[in-house]
């Protein structure tokens, strides 16, 4: 089991602007909320770009599941999105050029050993 884990998630997508941020971190929360987490909210305060805060408690199955989630919606579209995550002093950037298992596995043993 994981302690209760806070995920800072800033959302990009080039070209976009405020309006279309806005429907991109709707689209994520809501890909998040139907997951295993405890919660979701959208962060105001966040440059440069908009984000959300995760609160995840539970299993190592449920952050990997919320990792998949965001990788796909990484990689879902042409238009270059980007999605930069941070727990403490660790954060991972994932952009479909950016898509490394390798890199996804380092980033989550570095935040389960915590």
């Amino acid at each position: 089991m994981l302690e209760l884990m806070q995920m800072l998630i800033g959302i990009a997508e080039r070209g976009a602007d405020e309006e279309r941020l806005d429907y991109l971190v709707h689209g994520v929360r809501s890909e998040l909320l139907q997951l295993d987490v405890d919660a979701v909210e959208p962060v105001t305060a966040a440059p440069p770009s908009p984000a959300l805060r995760v609160s995840l408690g539970g299993s190592a199955e449920a952050l990997t599941q919320m990792m998949t989630a965001l990788r796909s919606w990484v990689g879902r579209t042409p238009a270059p999105r980007t999605i930069e995550m941070t727990v403490g002093e660790k954060t991972l950037r994932l952009s479909a050029a950016s898509l490394a298992e390798q890199d996804i596995d380092e980033f989550l043993r570095a935040i389960r050993q915590a």
